[in-house]
Formats: C-alpha cells, sequence, structure tokens
C-alpha cells in the first residue's frame, strides 16, 4: 500500500528492513548484570529471580525478530513493554530501598555510591527501551510503515522539525531522507533527561510521554540529591 504524498510532492516509503536487534538487546543484558550486582539488601526477592525473568522475555523477543525488528504480534509487543516495565520496576523498587538505606548508621559511603550508579545507570536503560517502545506503535511499526499509517508521535526530534535549515542539515530530516527514530535515539533522550531533570532537543508531545519523563527525571534526582550526595558526604567524612 503506497503511502501518502509529503507536502514536497514526493512519496512517504516505508523505512529501511527493520531496525537492528542489537543494540536493545545488548542495554537488556546490561540492565541485567547491573540489576544482579546490586547489594543483596536492595534486590526484589533472590538475586537472580528478577534477571532470568528478564532474559526468558528477552529471549522470547530474539525468537520472534532474532536480527531485525520486522514482525510484530500481539503477544511480541506487550512481552516487549512487560521487559521495559520490569527493568523500570524493580528498579525504582530498589531505589526506594537504597534511599531507606540512608537511615541505617551502619551504612558505608562507598556501598552507598556504586549502588546509587548501578540505579542511575538501570533508570536510564529502561526508560529508554520504554521511549523506544511506545513511541509511534514501537519500533517495528515505525521502521516498517509508510508515515501516513504511523500512530502519532510522543516525542519530536530535531530531525523532525529541520527541514527548512541549510542543505547539509536537511539533508538528515524526516521530510527530505525519511529518518525514523532508532534505539539509540530514545537512550539518548533517557540520558539527557536523567541528567538535566528536563527535556533537551527532544520534546514530549503526549500526556503519556510527559509522565514518564517526569518521572524518570523523579527518579533521577532523587538518586543523584539523596543517595550520591550522602554516599559522597560519608566518603569525606571517612565513614567508608
Amino acid at each position: 500500500m503506497p503511502g501518502r504524498s509529503s507536502g514536497r510532492g514526493r512519496p512517504e516509503p516505508r523505512s529501511s528492513a527493520g531496525e537492528n536487534r542489537l543494540p536493545p538487546a545488548a542495554a537488556v543484558i546490561v540492565a541485567v548484570i547491573t540489576y544482579a550486582a546490586l547489594p543483596e539488601s536492595l534486590l526484589v526477592g533472590p538475586r537472580f529471580a528478577i534477571p532470568v525473568v528478564e532474559l526468558v522475555l528477552l529471549c522470547t523477543l530474539l525468537v520472534t525478530n532474532p536480527r531485525r525488528l520486522v514482525r510484530q504480534t500481539r503477544w511480541s509487543r506487550a512481552a516487549s513493554i512487560a521487559l521495559a516495565c520490569v527493568v523500570i520496576g524493580t528498579n525504582l523498587v530498589a531505589l526506594g530501598m537504597l534511599v531507606n538505606a540512608l537511615t541505617s548508621s551502619k551504612a558505608e559511603g562507598t556501598s552507598l555510591l556504586l549502588a546509587g550508579m548501578q540505579v542511575w545507570v538501570t533508570n536510564v536503560i529502561g526508560f529508554g527501551l520504554l521511549f523506544w517502545e511506545v513511541d509511534r506503535g514501537g519500533p517495528v511499526a515505525r521502521h516498517t510503515l509508510a508515515r501516513n499509517q504511523l500512530l502519532p508521535a510522543d516525542w519530536r526530534f530535531s530531525q523532525d522539525e529541520n527541514q527548512d535549515a541549510v542543505r547539509e542539515v536537511s539533508a538528515s530530516s524526516s521530510v527530505s531522507s525519511n529518518w525514523r527514530p532508532a534505539f539509540i535515539d530514545y537512550l539518548y533522550v533517557s540520558l539527557t533527561n536523567s541528567s538535566a531533570f528536563s527535556p533537551t532537543d527532544t520534546m514530549p508531545l503526549t500526556g503519556r510521554a510527559k509522565a514518564l519523563m517526569g518521572l524518570e527525571a523523579t527518579a533521577a534526582l532523587l538518586t543523584s540529591l539523596l543517595v550520591v550526595a550522602r554516599a559522597v558526604g560519608a566518603l569525606g567524612s571517612g565513614g567508608g
């Protein structure tokens, strides 16, 4: 089914043969390892319980799309979103436990600092995965459908609005090159949101996008101000 024409008279073709599976799969592996390495007091259940659940979900998704994301079913999309939610949910619980640990006089500065960094990194990966899953119908839809078939965007990237810039800039715009956001773009959005506690060059357009970014920024702020600051203070006073 051909796509409708753009404002400049060019057709709106489908994108490439599908997004590469490796970057998001590698991010999940990093999140699994980071969570499994948390102190025992910050884990939900046995040490490897949550990592095993995450790996099982990842393996089922790899069976569906081992190399490129070209096929999607209702259950595979649900599993993808569930995987991101498990990463985020368990990490938020770990954050709550970590904040609670600050009240303990036995808490070591070095241990808190390391755990705070682990929680922050997992926060970035988890929300990056969820942003990637929900925007414009998900990664399969974004790269296999014509633009007129995509769901409304949750985020506006700079490539979506630079078509009127100078030639070397507009050449990579969505209008000129049929650019579609990939996992690295959403991971960058998550990273900058966790660092600046606000949107930078990519703006949320929908209520759910704003809610997700707000939740992520709040978690990152708690980690930075309460956990890391307390850990550094303990190190400086000789408590680590």
